[in-house]
């Protein structure tokens, strides 16, 4: 004789124990089910005949004895391997239908093919097909709640289907429907096993369970009579029962030798796309205020990462614009009870010899009160030699600067910052006009380009650029510096500029050092430095509403969980696995992060507009967009996970009972 299909020896299943009571649903059940065989399982609600039939569906698991498919030991067995057998031997058919509905009819039927790995095109087709061969052939986009119950059920069937659905198991299938609508469905159950499927019929109705050929009786937990009703209706035919022995030999050999359980992760990721969209349209102010928390996350993160980096460039803006080269020499004290080191002329010239020196200025200045008419302004007056403009990528922009010619004269000439033309001049050309400095005219011959502050310092514009010898003789009366300013020959080798200004100035000193070198690129990386704590402290704050965001993810997917409980026991009696499950929720969660992550880009450009009319120092960088939106994803992904590994340790059997 050959293998039972189906084999069950002393199933045996409890529920309770411990603390509770332990209630026996089935004791010791032994039955054997061979290909083409249509089976009516009867019995009085309670009598235990849907704990059998999820047991024989590979949805719940016995508490003892052994359940043998095709000769294969069910219990030794990994869920993978149960989801298998579930999607490419079993079809359900349940009293309450159990369609998804936010998804069509078509969508419903092919949903056991997107977990077998089947095509789009064949998923397509294969579901029309059996839609029309049911008599649904217009209703393919139709929502559940827009079909009536038997159209629901036939849904249902064609969905049992889909993947070839070898063994139907039916729990009820007219329980819920008028006579009319059972009629029908049984007719089709009937069509079903003439055609070799095996047909389980699970019913407490005797006149529905005369229509199989094999009638099996339980009480309490018991199978109490068997029995084979040949004399009214006729058996499967030759044809078909050869059919149902070759689709039984091509299960055991499948099962034997390990089905292939990665199904089409793209055919499955779009399907998780589809129905996370479909869950946040239909849910659509839920996902607004869940959106909310990670749009003004990310929106948050990347205007002030933009702020600050604005910031960053515009104070490296206007101190590069004095050179990255730029080294600056003046005295200084080595102890507090040593006065304060001088550096001449004659330590100028000697340093003017060094080839790691471009060019050198002294500089002999101090603040000093200007006045032009009856208006007075006080100022930055540093005497400066014709370098000035070079060494300090310093442009005129009215007038000329003063020559070789004025510095051997001591001119009383005069090159004036931005600021003091707006604050002395206001509209009246300054070219020829005098000014008072310290009550010594001087004669207006030029304005410098607008430089600005940086860095909080003294605005640069503030100056007056004048011949040094001038400045010596009649301001100051003293031809030594206050400061000196070198540019290196290569701004890639300040440091060994420097080193070579040390060492020659510690000669000329005698071994003193009563100077000290200020190295402005060191100042500008300082600088730097400075900007980047503030915008990363700037960041760090605003990424605190993209967690409060990771939080309402959380709290969505905990609800949507809840509320889909039995849907998801759907998916898993058509096939899922429990990475499917996963990956179908934490996709859901991804696609609220990256909905709000582009939302909150959107944002933040907006607002970075305004803030660019309102003169504001914005400067957006790709890394930190990037950021902020991966960002938002790996919180989607962490807050997410929580909720989707719970959905997808779920028991089927009780996923499909909640309510």
């Amino acid at each position: 004789m050959s293998t039972p299909l189906i084999e069950l020896k002393h199933i045996r299943k409890s529920y309770g124990g411990g603390d509770s009571p332990q209630v026996d649903v089935l004791r010791g059940v032994d039955l054997s089910i061979h290909a083409g065989e249509f089976v009516a399982i009867v019995g009085a609600s309670g009598s235990g005949k849907s704990t059998l039939m999820n047991i024989l569906g590979c949805l719940d698991r016995p508490t003892a004895g052994d359940y043998l498919f095709a000769g294969e030991n069910v219990a030794h067995l990994d869920s993978d391997a149960l989801a298998w057998l579930r999607r490419e031997a079993f079809g359900f058919v349940f009293q309450g239908y159990h369609l998804i509905p936010s998804a069509s009819a078509q969508e419903n039927v092919e949903m056991p093919a997107i977990y077998a790995g089947i095509s789009a095109a064949e998923r397509h087709a294969r579901a029309r097909a059996l839609l029309t061969r049911l008599g649904l052939a217009d209703r393919t986009g139709n929502r559940p709640h827009q079909l009536s119950g038997g159209q629901q059920q036939r849904v249902s069937i064609a969905r049992a289907l889909m993947n070839g659905g070898h063994i139907i198991l039916a729990d009820e299938p007219t329980g819920a429907l008028d006579s009319h609508s059972g009629a029908e469905v049984m007719r089709l159950l009937d069509e079903l096993a003439s055609q070799g499927h095996v047909v389980i019929l699970i019913t407490h109705d005797r006149d529905v369970a005369a229509r199989a050929n094999r009638i099996i009786e339980i009480r309490d937990g018991l199978i109490i009579s068997d029995s084979a009703d040949s004399t009214r209706h006729r058996p499967a035919s030759a044809d078909s029962a050869d059919s149902a022995a070759l689709q039984a030999v091509d299960l055991r050999q499948r099962l034997a030798e390990g089905a292939e359980h990665n199904g089409a992760w793209k055919a499955e990721l779009l399907d998780a796309v589809q129905a996370a969209w479909r869950v946040m349209w239909i849910n659509r102010f839920r996902t607004a205020l869940t959106l909310l928390g990670i749009i003004i996350g990310v929106a948050s993160v990347v205007v002030m990462l933009a702020v600050g980096e604005g910031s960053k460039r515009q104070v490296m803006a206007q101190m590069g614009a004095f050179g990255s080269n730029i080294l600056y020499l003046s005295g200084s004290s080595p102890n507090p009870r040593t006065p304060l080191g001088i550096v001449t002329l004659n330590d100028v010239a000697a340093l003017a010899t060094l080839p790691q020196i471009k060019r050198i200025m002294p500089v002999n200045g101090s603040d000093a009160g200007i006045r032009y008419g009856n208006l007075d302004y006080l100022a930055y007056v540093g005497g400066n030699d014709v370098n000035f403009p070079q060494i300090f990528n310093w442009p005129v922009v009215e007038g000329s600067y003063f020559t070789e010619a004025d510095e051997r004269a001591g001119a009383t000439v005069a090159v004036i910052g931005h600021r003091i033309r707006e604050k002395l001049f206001k509209q009246v050309s300054p070219i020829g006009q005098y000014i008072l400095i310290e009550n010594v005219p001087f004669q207006v011959i030029g304005v410098l380009a607008e430089k600005g502050s940086s860095s909080g310092n003294k605005d640069s514009d503030d100056r007056v650029a004048i011949p040094y010898s001038a400045a010596s003789v009649r301001l100051f009366g003293t031809y030594n510096p206050e400061y000196v300013v070198i540019a290196a020959a290569d701004a890639r080798k300040v440091r060994e500029a420097e080193q070579a200004i040390d060492q020659l100035m510690l000669r000329l000193h005698n071994g003193k050092r009563d100077y000290q070198l200020t190295n402005n690129a060191a100042m500008i990386q300082a600088e730097a430095h400075t900007q980047n704590t503030l915008s990363l402290m700037l960041g760090s704050i605003a990424a605190i509403s993209l967690l409060v965001g990771g939080i309402g993810v959380m709290n969505i997917m905990l609800m949507t969980v809840r509320e889909r409980t039995r849907e998801i026991g759907i998916r898993m009696a058509t096939g899922a696995r429990q990475r499917d499950i996963l990956r179908q929720f934490l996709t859901e969660a991804l696609m609220l992060s990256v909905v709000g992550g582009l939302c909150g880009i959107g944002l933040a450009l907006l607002v970075g507009g305004v803030l660019m009319l309102a003169k504001v120092a914005v400067q957006f960088s790709l890394v930190a967009v990037l950021g902020a939106f991966g960002c938002a994803l790996v919180t989607g992904v962490v807050f997410g996970f929580m909720p989707a590994r719970k959905a997808a340790r779920l028991d089927p059997v009780k996923a499909l009972t909640s309510e």
